[in-house]
């Protein structure tokens, strides 16, 4: 992919290259998890993970099939309880949310909504409750509880988790009667509620409602009609107020009380961060090889695992012989690298299997890009402040919610931490289409085949050979699907910069793009004619005297062509240049190229030979189009310079003896009329005319007035209150007034004049 992405001429930086399987790389990002560590947002608890019980191995949910059964072995799926390391993204909910409302945020569009909908509402808080047995002994599990009512939680009674939640699938040690009849089962564990100590009963039941995406449900009866009838059903003493759980009699007292009991589970340690019931932690072991391993070590003498320290990082992953080990880490096997020495006492130790999730090394390349050969840190705060929010990304609608929520909350830690400027890591965003193949498919059984075994001699495709009836349909280009186009193949047909110019051709870059060579003609005529241009313009400069007499100059016909090249090169040059750098419409600054080049081509060769402003816009036109096509620009560039009978004698529009790389911008003439556009409750009304000097110094204010003093708009105002303006200026290309109003009743509006 390297080799075809330089010989498609793109310029990218490659000595900022990075690869996070490098150890040089996942260096810093074991780096990071234990800054996460070190602040209460990493930890390891069981969770429920999809299991084939042929296959032995963990499925993501993507491989699991409608029916419950594994992609591969075609096994039924079990739910298995494994030990998971997580970071508790939840803490940053609510500053994810609200950064979704960041003005620095451009162009997000439907992608804030799919990230709103993902974290949720924040209109509650989780906290993490203690199991006890039934002799008060503290066991290995906890119980996350949510309550959109966190002032009261000293007045819980129980607690209710749903069946087939993992407390319903736990076997327990203790040895207890479990109270159980149709409406409920007894649990025998209690949960110890943090604030009080009090021991809280734990049932198994679908009696009550439990939160979206929450399997547990901790009952204040209280505050809930629901939690007393299950609590009366249950036979559960009704916890009477507590002294620090006063009446609440207004939003300011149950504001304090929130925010009291929120803050003292922040200092345990057991949540008290405003979210949504629906959002979870970030599960990222993964019981493989391949991925970064996770700094912890575990000592029989130490309590609990310990962070390997930052001056043996990185911890490099081993040589092994095989990547498979039947449901178990692979890394299980290398003992050399899994025995260690604890960096707390010294004594024997073992070394986490698990790996990260590789989303986590993604969530913060694009930091490592500003500093990629840093050994110190995995980024410089210096640099960090001057570049960073990064001013374009451009992905996938599928990462909406995965990768873009994932480096969103690593930004916003780091932020929190000093460590960068911004909460926000990207300003604009553009989600690209995909580029789309024709497949072809047998009708009846579904087998695609490569378009040479398609017979389409017949008024319908059949199969060579069988004469069974073909199907066809767009689809993401796929080996299986033989429908990809190697990119060899196209370069080896049309070029470099041909080829970039058919791939940015035709549709914008958010849209799926239909590769087929029905649409090349368009391109390869327009190159054609751009070297005929150059072509006739060489020819007429170099026989200007046995061309083009002097007394051209002065005739109506000559003047009205210049001014036409004056009005063409201003009115396509800020169309592409307005979609290169804001709307990234790169396919219609393609045709706005075009065009420009149609106005060249029209032309008589008086006006080639002797007009001004045609030598700008051919000088114009070929640099606007080097981003594009580079190669091709540049030759069509040399014969420009090389040219004789010169005319712009500008050197800061015109770097006569530099290559067209080097030049500067075409600028839109300050004397050239743009458009303020007025728009009246959503409707365009009227486009406004002035010269671009003042088009680009226009403030909200004038706009409004300006709009506000056109006769013609008047009516759309008069008898109408204005509530609302928005103003927009793209300078140097266009302005746009947003006006809203509503109408006034007939008497207000007579009361108004009268005034």
């Amino acid at each position: 992919m390297k080799e075809q992405l330089q010989n498609l001429g793109c310029s990218f930086e490659w000595d900022r290259e990075l690869a996070t399987c490098d150890p040089n790389y996942y260096h810093w990002t074991q780096f990071l998890f234990l800054k996460l560590y070190e602040e209460g947002l990493v930890y390891k608890k069981e969770a429920l993970v999809n299991w084939d019980p042929v296959d032995q191995t963990v499925l993501a949910d993507e491989q699991v099939d409608t029916n419950c059964c594994s992609w591969r072995s075609g096994a039924k799926v079990e739910k298995k309880l494994l030990n998971q390391w997580f970071i508790r993204t939840t803490c940053f909910s609510k500053s994810l949310l609200d950064g979704l409302d960041d003005p620095v945020l451009k162009n997000w569009r439907d992608i804030i909504n799919l990230q709103r909908h993902w974290i949720g509402e924040c209109n509650g808080t989780k906290f993490e409750f203690e199991l006890e047995d039934t002799l008060s002994q503290v066991m290995k599990h906890t119980l996350t509880i949510f309550t959109c009512n966190p002032e009261y939680v000293c007045n819980a009674s129980f607690i209710a988790v749903a069946p087939g939640s993992i407390l319903d699938r736990l076997k327990f040690d203790c040895d207890s009667t479990v109270e159980s009849n149709d409406v409920f089962k007894r649990l025998p564990v209690m949960a110890k509620n943090p604030f009080t100590g009090e021991r809280l009963p734990i049932y198994v039941t679908d009696q009550v409602e439990y939160e979206e995406g929450m399997d547990c449900h901790l009952g204040i009866p209280g505050i809930s009609e629901m939690d007393r009838l299950f609590a009366t059903a249950a036979n559960i003493p009704i916890s009477s107020p507590k002294e620090n759980s006063q009446q609440l009699n207004s939003v300011e007292d149950v504001d304090v009380a929130r925010g009291r009991i929120n803050h003292m589970a922040q200092k345990l340690g057991i949540g008290g961060y405003p979210c949504s019931s629906k959002l979870r932690d970030w599960l990222i072991s993964r019981q493989r090889y391949w991925g970064t391993p996770i700094p912890i070590v575990y000592c029989k003498q130490c309590n609990g695992p310990q962070s390997v320290p930052y001056s043996e990082l990185p911890v490099t992953l081993p040589e092994i012989e095989r990547l498979s080990n039947w449901g178990k880490s692979p890394l299980l096997e290398a003992t050399d690298w899994l025995n260690t020495k604890c960096p707390k006492c010294g004594g024997d130790a073992t070394r986490e299997t698990d790996t990260m999730d590789t989303f986590v090394d993604s969530s913060w390349y694009f930091l490592r890009y500003l500093d990629p050969h840093n050994e110190d840190m995995p980024f410089s705060k210096s640099k960090a402040a001057e570049f960073m929010p990064v001013d374009l990304y451009i992905g996938g609608k599928e990462h909406a919610v995965l990768h873009l929520y994932y480096a969103r909350f690593m930004n916003h830690f780091l932020h929190s931490i000093g460590l960068v400027p911004y909460k926000e890591p990207f300003q604009r965003l553009l989600v690209q289409g995909m580029v789309m193949g024709q497949s072809y498919r047998i009708k009846g059984t579904g087998q695609y085949l490569p378009k040479e075994n398609v017979d389409f001699s017949g008024p319908k495709p059949v199969e060579k050979g069988t004469g069974l009836d073909v199907v066809s349909s767009w689809e993401k280009m796929s080996k299986s699907k033989h429908n990809g186009v190697h990119p060899e193949t196209v370069l080896k047909d049309y070029g470099i910069d041909t080829t970039r110019l058919l791939i940015l051709a035709d549709v914008a870059p958010t849209s799926n793009r239909h590769w087929t060579s029905d649409t090349f003609p368009g391109i390869l005529k327009w190159q054609h004619r751009l070297w005929l241009t150059m072509r006739s313009f060489l020819n007429t400069r170099s026989n200007l005297q046995n061309i083009v007499s002097d007394t051209v100059l002065h005739t109506p016909e000559f003047k009205e062509h210049e001014a036409r090249m004056f009005d063409s090169r201003n009115y396509y040059l800020k169309g592409v240049t307005f979609n290169y750098t804001t709307a990234f419409q790169l396919s219609v600054a393609i045709s706005k190229m075009q065009g420009l080049t149609n106005s060249l081509r029209r032309v008589p060769s008086e006006v080639i030979g002797r007009g001004l402003q045609f030598e700008r816009a051919l000088a114009c036109q070929i640099i606007v189009l080097a981003p594009m096509a580079p190669h091709f620009a540049s030759e069509l560039w040399s014969g420009f310079v090389s040219a004789p009978n010169r005319i712009n004698s500008s050197t800061k529009e015109i770097k006569w003896d530099q290559g067209v790389l080097e030049q500067t911008w075409p600028e839109v003439d300050f004397n050239y009329c743009l458009e303020l556009v007025c728009v009246i409750n959503g409707v365009e009304k009227k486009s406004i005319r002035l010269p671009r000097q003042e088009l680009d110094n226009l403030t909200h204010d004038d706009a409004l007035e300006l709009a506000l003093s056109q006769s013609d708009l008047q009516r759309y105002t008069s008898g109408y209150k204005i509530v609302n303006t928005a103003f927009t200026l793209h300078p140097s290309y266009e302005a746009v007034i947003n006006i809203k109003t509503e109408r006034i009743s007939k008497v207000k509006h007579q009361q108004m004049q009268d005034r």
